[in-house]
């Protein structure tokens, strides 16, 4: 007989210990920096035991790992509503809606620039550049599903230069101390690129 596996229930005194740990980590990482911070700063700030992070994480990389994860979760939930809300506008370029997307990204990194400044810092565990990397192919590939889905031709060199351009806009618009001054440098990166268009293949 096959065994069923029970799904995994996480109490809500665990997801509210879990969540107190990394809002902990992400105070400490961007106070004092990733090298530089220890586990027990942590369960200090977040008024938790080292037993309790160790439960549900490996250690502080792990924990910087989790934010990440998280912020990028978010980043897609904004893009993904962008484009859902401009195609209910009747929007249907590819281009444009790449544009959209890029736009909405930018703008989430001005709103979380905290957050968003420790991950383009360099200061990171080792491996996560090559995680961003690997996300940053994932999300050239997602442009390039949205020239495919509307028979468009596709020029991936191009959306990687795209895509690329944006992870760079997006360590200088959070790096502008006023708000304003980051959305008119966001809009000007994406004015930029509506201009560029793909070639035919």
């Amino acid at each position: 007989m096959e065994k069923v596996e029970k799904p995994v229930r996480v109490s809500a005194r665990g997801a509210a210990t879990r969540s107190a740990l990394l809002e902990a980590a992400s105070h400490v990482f961007r106070t004092v920096g990733f090298d530089k911070a220890g586990v027990s700063e942590v369960v200090a700030q977040a008024g938790a035991s080292v037993g309790s992070l160790y439960h549900h994480f490996t250690g502080k990389a792990d924990l910087y790992l989790a934010l990440y994860e998280e912020f990028q979760q978010r980043q897609q939930d904004r893009t993904h509503q962008a484009v859902v809300q401009a195609r209910a506008r009747g929007e249907s370029d590819p281009r444009r809606l790449m544009n959209i997307a890029a736009r909405a990204y930018l703008e989430g990194c001005i709103e979380e620039r905290e957050i968003t400044r420790l991950f383009y810092s360099g200061d990171s565990p080792p491996g996560f550049e090559a995680l961003m990397r690997r996300q940053l192919r994932e999300w050239t590939d997602r442009n390039a599903a949205l020239f495919r889905k509307a028979e468009e031709p596709v020029d991936e060199a191009l959306l990687m230069i795209v895509t690329g351009a944006i992870s760079l806009a997006a360590t200088e618009v959070v790096n502008r101390e006023d708000r304003e001054e980051a959305r008119r440098l966001a809009d000007a990166v994406v004015e930029r690129l509506s201009t560029v268009a793909p070639r035919a293949e």
